[in-house]
């Protein structure tokens, strides 16, 4: 086995996953490239800096781009380990997009060389990882690809990440890792590459294996806050406060009920289980309204705020909030940026934005006349409020700084004060 000093690695992609991963590798002395399709990503790592929000991110990539154990570029370069931690978005109708990781795959497939290991962590559908190997078998025929009846040259396997924002540094470490390889031998190679890192367990089984325990981690917990979403709505129109209702029926040793939102966010949860859906839609029913729940949750937000507005005409609201969870800047697929582009679009410049993680407001708010502003001054002029996100910024408002005002508090974090009258029942889009 190689040395740290000695390894070198190729991370594709220096998103929230990559760049974290591309600078702990880099840390135990592995020579790291980070490979980035934005030219502006790559010039921000190069100069010690980063690009994404993440507890003590920064200090981490300014020691291992100093020490020289890691550099960025957007061109490919020969490596022994190749890493992909590349987007899989779904399409309009759900439908898993793996062009990322095909077309990271085609890169790699260039610089490829006896020995090399290729891991895939990208969320993926089930059988990714074997279309991965299908295509550099194609693109590198004089390389003999795993489980193909004969000894390969290369190793492919898919190890997903399982790291909480906020917690990535740590959690890359310290978490447990399941490693799926194309064959036991893929495995059990890509094991060496992540024991040098992860002090967690690592368990080894099989590509399709790993990839659906992925998804299916991610919609037990969809299924779970759906739950939880579920039981607002029907509190909301018993006119029963539902925070109440949980944190006693969490008094029952076996019940442990989450906490509801404004809905589902990150490009995990609120993707992740469509990939089970698409690829067995019959047997997915439970799965499936579990995601309309939490989507239609949004809806349900939208119209409790806009009840509020409607009523008292011309004053401004604040929605506090743009991110999918709380004391970070990831707005993807966000439930709390989507109310607020739908306030915005209805109700132009009445709308206050706060969001202490945002320089300027997302381009989805452009010709709305929204304004993005400070807390403070939010406190200051808006008489409504709604409680999107519950940024530790929030959560240290005093009630006596909200007195008197009209407050949809779809976090639960202000249970000191009274909160908005339900809206109308949601309806589930087909």
């Amino acid at each position: 086995m190689l040395a740290d000093t000695d390894l070198s690695v190729v991370v594709l992609g220096l998103g929230y996953i990559g760049l974290p991963t591309a600078a702990v590798i880099a840390r135990t002395g592995a020579r790291v490239l980070g490979v980035d399709v934005t030219p502006s990503v790559v010039e921000t790592v190069n100069s010690g800096k980063v690009h994404i929000e993440e507890v003590d991110l920064d200090a981490l990539v300014s020691g291992v781009v100093a020490r020289g154990t890691l550099r960025a570029s957007t061109q490919i370069a020969a490596a022994d380990v190749f890493v992909i931690a590349v987007p899989t978005p779904f399409s309009a109708d759900h439908q898993p997009d793996i062009g990322y990781v095909l077309r990271a795959a085609t890169t790699i497939a260039a610089v490829l060389k006896r020995g090399d290991t290729v891991i895939l962590e990208s969320t993926s559908p089930v059988g990714t990882t074997e279309q991965v190997r299908d295509l550099i078998a194609e693109l590198r025929p004089d390389l003999t690809t795993p489980g193909r009846g004969s000894e390969a040259d290369v190793a492919i396997a898919y190890c997903p990440e399982r790291v909480l924002p906020g917690r990535i540094l740590h959690e890359l470490i310290a978490n447990d890792r399941v490693i799926g390889g194309i064959t036991p031998r893929c495995a059990r190679k890509a094991l060496g590459f992540y024991r040098r890192f992860v002090r967690g367990a690592c368990v080894t089984t099989n590509a399709k294996a790993a990839e659906m325990t992925k998804l299916a981690e991610n919609a037990f917990r969809d299924v779970n806050i759906a739950f939880a979403n579920e039981l607002s709505l029907v509190a909301d129109r018993m006119g029963v406060d539902v925070w109440e209702v949980i944190r006693l029926a969490n008094r029952h040793p076996r019940v442990e009920i989450l906490q509801p939102g404004p809905g589902v966010g990150g490009h995990c949860i609120a993707v992740d289980p469509w990939f089970l859906v698409a690829a067995a839609p019959e047997q997915t029913p439970l799965i499936r309204t579990a995601r309309l729940v939490n989507d239609g949750k949004v809806d349900h937000v939208v119209a409790q705020a806009a009840a509020l507005l409607d009523a008292v005409p011309g004053v401004p609201v604040a929605c506090l909030g743009l991110a999918f969870k709380a004391n970070i800047d990831d707005f993807r697929e966000s439930p709390a940026l989507a109310v607020s582009v739908a306030l915005a679009r209805r109700f132009g410049n009445r709308v206050r934005i706060v969001e202490p993680y945002a320089s300027a407001l997302p381009a989805a708010f452009a010709g709305t006349g929204a304004q993005l502003t400070d807390l403070d001054t939010a406190l200051a002029t808006c008489p409504l409020m709604v409680v999107l996100v519950d940024h530790d910024l929030f959560r240290s408002v005093p009630v006596e700084e909200r007195v008197g005002k009209t407050i949809l508090d779809t976090r639960g974090i202000w249970l000191d004060q009274p909160r908005a009258l339900p809206a109308p029942p949601l309806r589930l889009a087909s």
